[in-house]
This record gives structure tokens, C-alpha cells and sequence, in this order.
């Protein structure tokens, strides 16, 4: 890194930190899937998160974000599927007593689904966008992605495990299946409540 790079780099961590500990789409399934299932089997959606983030952060760095400004469209497009999908994700979660797939059988979001979920989270392109365009961690645009990648995964991937151990935390008091439903419901709310500013944003187009 030169010292450009330096000087950015503390905007850049804490940007990573305070966009990856706050509530999100991410924290709130982490959150119902370390209720729901325990930590051992939701560290695979733990590392998914962390490793979809940081190829989309690449991805934004090495074009992606100016086919997004040459066609806005495809970005409307974007965001109204990552308000269809979270709002089926909010009706899987707040519908049954605890997280189903679609085939009915109970287990939590695998490594890929996590990975492959960044694209259409909404928290994930605001984070990723906002970086490539306000944090220079280098002079050329691409490793400038590739060393935000890298502080993405340092700083984030500590941050959403605790989501994930929180919820562990509170299965002891949710082992009433009426509590767990609660919870659950809770949860489904907490997502639809996140869409609100992409929501607000879309009916502005």
C-alpha cells in the first residue's frame, strides 16, 4: 500500500465495521438461524456472507458499478427483485415455527445461497457501492476493490458471527415453540421493516 492507501485505510475499516455490525437483511437471518439451528451449522451462511460480500465488491470494482451508471435500469431492476425475494424470505421465516426451505425440510441457508444472496441484498450493494466510490484504499480503481475486499472480510466477518452467537444465546429462552414462533415472526418484520428506504426509493422512480 502507499501512503494514500494508509491514510484511507481507517475510513475504510470503520466504514467496514459499522455497516457490517448494524441490523440488516444478513444480521437478521444470522440472528433466526443461530436461534433456529445453532452455530455449528450456521457458519456456513456465516462465510457465505463474507465471501459474496467481497466478490461483489470486486465485481463493483472491476466494472460493474459503471454499467450500473451508464444503465440505470438495470439497477431498478435489481433493486425491485431484492424486495421480491426479502419479502419471501420474510414470509418463509414469520410463517412456520421455525426456518424451511422450499422442498418443507428444515436447515439453514448453505454456503453458496449465502454467497449468491449478496446479489440481490440490498445493505450489500449500498455497502459495496458507497465504498467504490468514496474509499481509495489505491490509486487504481480495481485494487482499490481487491484491498476493500480484504478489510471487508477482516472487519465483517467477526461482526455478523456475533449475530449469529447472539442468537445462540437466546435459544435456552426461546425453547417454547410459541416462543419461537414469536421470535421468528419478529424477525420477518425486522426484514420488511429494512426494505423501507430501497421501497421509498423504487416508488420515486
Amino acid at each position: 500500500m502507499n501512503l494514500i492507501a494508509l491514510s484511507a485505510l481507517p475510513a475504510g475499516m470503520l466504514f467496514a465495521f459499522v455497516t457490517t455490525i448494524t441490523p440488516g437483511p444478513n444480521n437478521t437471518m444470522l440472528l433466526a438461524s443461530g436461534v433456529n439451528f445453532g452455530f455449528r451449522r450456521t457458519v456456513p451462511h456465516i462465510l457465505g456472507i463474507s465471501l459474496g460480500c467481497a466478490i461483489l465488491m470486486l465485481s463493483v470494482g472491476f466494472g460493474l458499478g459503471q454499467a450500473f451508471e451508464r444503465l440505470p435500469i438495470l439497477y431498478t431492476v435489481l433493486e425491485a427483485a431484492s424486495v421480491a425475494y426479502l419479502l419471501y424470505l420474510a414470509w418463509r421465516i414469520g410463517t412456520s415455527g421455525d426456518v424451511k426451505t422450499s422442498g418443507g425440510k428444515t436447515r439453514p441457508m448453505t454456503f453458496v445461497e449465502a454467497a449468491a444472496f449478496q446479489w440481490i441484498n440490498p445493505k450489500a450493494w449500498m455497502m459495496v457501492l458507497t465504498a467504490a466510490t468514496t474509499i481509495r484504499l489505491s490509486a487504481d480503481y480495481g485494487q482499490s476493490a481487491m484491498w476493500m475486499a480484504v478489510v471487508f472480510i477482516v472487519i465483517g466477518l467477526p461482526c455478523i458471527t456475533m449475530w449469529a452467537a447472539f442468537g445462540v444465546g437466546l435459544r435456552r429462552f426461546l425453547s417454547n415453540r410459541r416462543a419461537l414462533r414469536a421470535f421468528n415472526v419478529t424477525m420477518a418484520l425486522l426484514l420488511i421493516l429494512s426494505l423501507y428506504p430501497l421501497v421509498a426509493r423504487l416508488l420515486t422512480h
